[in-house]
């Protein structure tokens, strides 16, 4: 963004009094993410943190909870439920709600959660609907349920900036040898999140390649990975240590949201960052 008289604007100090929703938030990037956001959100901001992993959720909300920013007055709520179920979207709305108030100035939508799915075949394997269906509502269908029902939840109005991530992949753009069900979940994200911001311009939208992270979805990559080329790739990349640690990735995606010079609606990797 310029100013009036044509000097680049600074990035902002701060994201401001937010409300944050992150989806997959107990462990690995989601996590690495509260804990940035945390440390970023003014005082009187809130944190509402999804995953499965009740006891996992706790231990990230007492951690918040007891860091600066907690104690300087930061709400973490936690909602532990599989976003791929309605009753639990309705479930992070209404503890979303609960938690806003009016001096909140924006609302930051984390669409995290996903799943590899099953690499240890080739799409000529995928006769099960059923499977097919199970793996899209989790990935797909959740994402755009939930940010659906956070828009209308939260409708735009003068004084409130709101802003979506979709946490996606190199995989929304090429194509991975037995990864079907994940490259398939996250191009169609990506494109939903594009078709998303050409429809609301005021909305911030943000597809964010983290990159090979090393978490335990990497361990399932290099260790069930159907294909041997692809396996041997990710293989490599562990023993030689080429992964990210999730607090690179996201120190990189806090950067883009301080910056907040990104098209709305495009895909940009932690390694253009």
């Amino acid at each position: 963004p310029r100013s009036s008289i044509g000097l680049i604007m600074p990035p902002a100090a701060d994201l401001g009094r937010a409300l944050c929703v992150i989806t997959g938030a107990s462990r690995g990037f989601g996590r690495a993410v509260a804990l940035d956001l945390c440390r970023l959100v003014q005082p009187g901001s809130a944190l509402v943190l999804v995953a499965r992993s009740g006891a996992d959720l706790r231990a990230v909300q007492a951690e918040l909870t007891e860091s600066e920013a907690g104690r300087a007055g930061l709400k973490v709520e936690v909602v532990a439920a599989d976003v791929g179920k309605l009753e639990s979207l309705e479930n992070i709305v209404r503890t979303s709600r609960d938690v806003f108030n009016d001096e909140m100035e924006k609302i930051i939508l984390i669409n995290n959660a996903a799943s590899l799915g099953d690499v240890s075949k080739y799409v000529k394997g995928f006769t099960d609907m059923a499977e097919v269906d199970a793996y899209l509502s989790l990935n797909v269908s959740s994402a755009m349920c939930l940010t659906a029902r956070l828009l209308q939840a939260f409708p735009a109005h003068a004084g409130l900036r709101r802003c979506v991530i979709n946490v996606s992949s190199l995989c929304a753009l090429q194509p991975f040898r037995s990864w079907g069900l994940y490259c398939t979940g996250k191009a169609a994200r990506d494109m939903m999140f594009k078709v998303l911001a050409e429809e609301e311009p005021e909305l911030r939208v943000l597809s964010y390649s983290p990159g090979p992270l090393d978490t335990q979805m990497q361990v399932e990559a290099r260790t069930k990975t159907a294909d041997p080329s692809i396996k041997k790739t990710f293989s490599n990349m562990f023993a030689q240590g080429q992964l990210l640690t999730c607090e690179a990735s996201s120190a990189k995606l806090m950067k883009l949201l301080l910056e907040d010079k990104f098209t709305s609606g495009e895909h940009v990797d932690v390694f253009d960052v």
